[in-house]
């Protein structure tokens, strides 16, 4: 059955990219805005959007991924899914929309899939925004990929240092309301007696120095995104005036009985735990649940598998500039084995360290080691086993790019295939990563490479 020539030219002229296919994932129409993106001198029609898009040469659910084909003839609605994809600029985060389309027996017959940048996440080294790949950084940018559209009330949970500030520029980014301002409040820096003051504003004589009437952060997040950093700091007299404004979208300047209202999208964040705090009534439940509609939580660095090797050279060029450093493979192994307690706070500031004591061009282990050891030391140290067997080292290649990384990682993986004789399960545990991400990174070595083990 051919599809509609209506449909594809209706597609056509959509300015996202669109593809039309069908249940053996052929595509069967693109339109200007995927060719462009995704095709480059090649011809999409009649390829398999998993092979354009990922390279892959099976469906998504089968390389690891997830796949909107198969979630929606099980759903049998549209589905949404954020996926990496290959394009001609490189590797970008995508939000995936796909619509089935019913044949005449009522069964999903075609496909629609539309395709939209994330721009504010990048699955490589980048000059800004955030940078992940690891299961869980794409989990929790999946849940900003849904959110940030919305209007919903954003609670930020996660450790000091794990980029609250950054996850909420990119919910602000990504929503209707990037065009205006993005006001940050750090709770914990405002004393009791200004807090309703600097949050609400005050009119002139409200109290003593108020020698003129002067708007409030509320006023000037008009329109846009107010971010209320450590909001498990602020004191309990000011967090029923906060619930009130998230409740009726109103407050008062102090001193005032003028009803002002107020357009601002919510964004909270605290490394505190709230629940507990709820249960020792050192917060309120009620402000809790309002602020808590769509909670995201952040990983640690830790958890974060595999995501020092994209961050630590894209930190360097921000705080190195305008010198340009590259890391040694020795050096980026010894930043993988460390714990960062203060996670990507932490990186930053080492790698600032390091720089510092480095002379020349490429920052060596001896730097990194010696940057450790003037740094901060909590009990218990601040390194972790690295899963790397000995047997199987890496190449002492300088890392500079996201070629060389790729390289290196190649390499590591070649050499882990060769020593192991278990299961699939084991080289993934030995090698620290998912099973999943296993499957993909062995997929990228092409079938000669392939492990003969279960």
């Amino acid at each position: 059955m051919k599809p509609l020539p209506e449909l594809t030219a209706f597609l056509e002229g959509l300015p996202e990219p669109h593809i039309l296919f069908d249940a053996r994932y052929r595509i069967l129409a693109a339109n200007a805005a995927y060719r462009r993106t995704y095709g480059g001198q090649r011809d999409v029609v009649g390829r398999t959007c998993h092979e354009v898009s990922h390279n892959f040469s099976v469906p998504c659910d089968q390389a690891g991924e997830s796949c909107p084909l198969a979630q929606s003839l099980v759903s049998g609605q549209r589905e949404r899914v954020l996926h990496l994809h290959h394009t001609t600029q490189g590797e970008e985060y995508v939000n995936i929309e796909l619509s089935p389309l019913p044949g005449p027996d009522g069964e999903p017959a075609f496909f629609v899939e539309k395709m939209e940048p994330l721009r504010v996440a990048q699955g490589q080294p980048a000059a800004q925004g955030l940078i992940g790949r690891s299961d869980a950084f794409q989990r929790m940018l999946g849940l900003v990929a849904r959110a940030a559209p919305s209007r919903a009330t954003v609670l930020l949970l996660g450790e000091s240092g794990t980029g609250k500030e950054l996850v909420a520029r990119a919910l602000h980014e990504a929503s209707p309301r990037a065009g205006k301002p993005l006001v940050a409040v750090d709770c914990s820096s405002l004393p009791e007696t200004l807090f309703e003051s600097e949050l609400f504003g005050h009119e002139r004589g409200a109290f003593t120095g108020a020698n003129a009437a002067k708007g409030g952060l509320v006023e000037a997040a008009s329109g846009g995104t107010l971010f209320l950093d450590e909001v498990g700091d602020i004191p309990l007299p000011m967090q029923v005036k906060l619930l009130r404004l998230l409740e009726t979208g109103t407050y008062r300047r102090v001193g005032s009985t003028e009803l002002r209202h107020a357009d601002i999208r919510v964004v909270s964040a605290t490394h505190r735990d709230l629940d507990q705090m709820v249960a020792d009534g050192r917060f309120r439940e009620d402000l809790f649940y309002r602020l808590s509609i769509f909670p995201i939580r952040l990983p640690s660095l830790r958890d974060r598998t595999g995501d020092v090797a994209l961050l630590a050279p894209s930190l360097l060029q921000r705080v190195a500039a305008p010198r340009h450093l590259r890391l040694t493979a020795s050096a980026l192994r010894l930043l993988d084995a460390q714990a960062f307690p203060g996670n990507v706070r932490e990186l930053r500031n080492l790698l600032e360290r390091a720089a510092l004591l480095c002379d020349g061009d490429l920052i060596e282990a001896e730097h990194v080691q010696q940057a450790i050891d003037t740094g901060r030391r909590p009990a218990g140290g601040t390194g972790r086993p690295d899963p790397r067997p000995p047997e199987a080292p890496t190449p002492d290649v300088s890392v500079g790019s996201v070629t060389d990384f790729k390289a290196l990682e190649r390499a590591a993986l070649r050499a882990a295939l060769a020593t192991h004789t278990g299961s699939r399960a084991e080289l993934a545990a030995r090698m620290g990563v998912s099973e999943r991400s296993l499957y993909r990174k062995i997929k990228s070595l092409g079938a000669k490479d392939a492990p003969a083990a279960s």
